[in-house]
């Protein structure tokens, strides 16, 4: 089991950056895919980002086409922690993030991303971390 937590978001311009940071508080994300999620107001949950568990090799990550050039997902298993740096913020990018754990496919050791990214797929999530994007 494992428990996760949110933080970095914000208000920010359109153009401007932000990095949110998904920490296990409980247990330990290193074993588990991560997933980013964000829901806008009226709105489904929608898939953004996840990268793999590092063991035994490299993770590797996967973004939707419409963040994927300015989303960067990457992990710091010493910290326990998964980031996702956001640049080139726009107005549509406006909601609620949420960090979760998978669990649900694995391949030589590791736990993969299951592409697309569902909601069903991950099994722990976060509280959320609200990011508004506005002049």
């Amino acid at each position: 089991q494992v428990q996760l937590v949110e933080s970095g978001g914000g208000l920010v311009q359109p153009g401007g950056s932000l990095r949110l940071s998904c920490e296990s508080s409980v247990g330990s994300s290193n074993n588990y895919a991560i997933g980013w999620f964000r829901q806008a107001p009226g709105k489904e949950r929608e898939g953004v980002s996840c990268i793999s568990s590092s063991d035994p090799g490299d993770p590797d990550s996967y973004s939707i086409p419409s963040v994927k050039d300015r989303f960067t997902i990457s992990r710091d298993n010493a910290k326990k922690t998964v980031y996702l740096q956001m640049n080139s913020l726009k107005p549509e990018d406006t909601g609620v993030y949420y960090c979760a754990a998978s669990r649900a496919s694995s391949f030589l050791g590791s736990y993969r991303c299951l592409i697309p990214i569902r909601s069903s797929d991950y099994d722990y999530w976060g509280q959320g971390t609200q990011v508004t994007v506005s002049p």
